[in-house]
């Protein structure tokens, strides 16, 4: 029996697309992060200030994405990497509100509470995708929350050297151990959907945050 030359199409793993994914479209890419304006120049400080706050805001609560995400883990390797991140994202939460309150008051800036009302709708987006019962949605909205984490880590620690605070180790699952969840939990086609739409949905949150954090530093510069 002959059997076909054809070379087969090789497809990626869930893994790889979250990876993809956050490095097209997370924290990292955002025009607003990529300018500096966080970084650099006289009213970066203020910038990260308000970056600072606004992350207070969304990921700030508990329970979290992580949090609630876990309660959906009922395999023992998926409940691991939960019980893991969850701990590790409860000192990460710890930290951000230390900077912020180091930071001092939000800056004042024009339209505040549309911005913050704007931040409590993401937040309760973000609940829903997380809490989702359609298996796969909540691990990759966990999952991508600390892939792109690793980018807003970087700026938080900006802001707490310029604020004279401890630097703290990050202890979120690495990244080896991220993959295997993901693709674990990716056993069928219907769960990686589910995967990446979970991944998806919250990097489209994350990046409309960075788009109105760019608008309010937009707006206080023509202030």
């Amino acid at each position: 029996m002959s059997q076909s030359t054809q070379p087969r199409t090789q497809t990626r793993s869930v893994a790889e697309l979250l990876d993809a994914l956050v490095a097209s479209d997370g924290t990292g890419a955002h025009p607003y992060v990529r300018s500096g304006a966080l970084s650099t120049g006289p009213e970066a400080m203020r910038n990260l200030a308000d970056a600072v706050h606004f992350l207070c805001l969304l990921h700030g609560r508990y329970p979290g994405v992580i949090d609630s995400a876990a309660r959906k883990a009922v395999d023992p390797a998926s409940r691991r990497w939960m019980d893991e991140a969850a701990q590790a994202f409860a000192e990460e939460r710890s930290a951000l509100s230390a900077i912020a309150a180091a930071a001092g008051p939000m800056p004042s800036t024009h339209g505040q509470d549309q911005c913050e009302a704007a931040v409590a709708a993401q937040r309760r987006a973000l609940d829903m995708l997380a809490e989702s019962d359609r298996h796969g949605c909540a691990v990759g909205a966990a999952v991508a929350l600390t892939l792109d984490w690793r980018t807003i880590r970087v700026l938080l620690d900006i802001s707490a050297q310029r604020l004279d605070l401890p630097a703290h180790r990050c202890t979120l699952p690495d990244l080896r151990d991220t993959a295997r969840l993901a693709n674990l939990v990716a056993d069928t086609p219907a769960a990686e959907r589910a995967i990446a739409f979970g991944a998806q949905q919250l990097i489209t949150q994350h990046s409309g945050l960075w788009d109105l954090l760019a608008a309010r530093a937009e707006s206080r510069a023509h202030a």
